[in-house]
């Protein structure tokens, strides 16, 4: 199973091991329209969505067999609540150099909360006025981004919008 958001820390799935792990061929981004945690369907938020181009640095967990069932029905609840993602099986380049086939999730860029690929002033402008049932949307940017630095991950782009986002702040 492949995280790239909040299931690299926070998982809520039994797991026998997790390691860190590159994807390519997709990309990190706030590509997802939130119309109920971090936003409404008159204001939506954006959410992280695995997206087309680039590679991504997240993690891989590893399921015991016997949990599998279980593991994969809690995901796609958690998941595939609105339809936004899709289930692929991807290979996974784990942090020894070893690849292996792992589940993610990737956006459906068919689907009408797709935002497409906003430069990161569209996305600050997005995530600084939104805000939904889980709290405001750059409350969820920034908690992201901390948890990827906790984690030695850089993600040069979301940076970049949180930089932007303290800079509305500040207007």
């Amino acid at each position: 199973m492949f995280g790239y958001g909040s299931l690299m820390w926070n998982p809520g799935f039994a797991f026998v091991e997790r390691s860190e792990a590159l994807i390519y061929g997709y990309r990190r981004s706030l590509c997802v329209r939130s119309w109920v945690h971090r936003g409404t369907q008159q204001n939506p938020g954006l959410v992280l969505g695995l997206d087309r181009g680039g590679s991504c640095r997240g993690m891989a967990f590893r399921i015991a067999g016997d949990d599998w069932e279980e593991v994969i029905a809690y995901l796609r609840a958690r998941e595939l609540v609105t339809n936004v993602y899709l289930e692929r099986q991807v290979p996974l380049q784990l942090q020894g150099g070893q690849t292996v086939q792992g589940v993610a999730y990737v956006v459906d860029r068919a689907h009408t909360q797709y935002a497409g690929s906003l430069d990161t002033v569209a996305a600050a402008r997005i995530v600084h006025a939104a805000e939904g049932q889980s709290g405001p949307n750059d409350a969820y940017v920034f908690n992201t981004l901390a948890h990827l630095k906790q984690m030695g991950i850089r993600d040069h782009w979301l940076e970049d919008v949180v930089d932007e986002v303290e800079r509305l702040r500040a207007a």
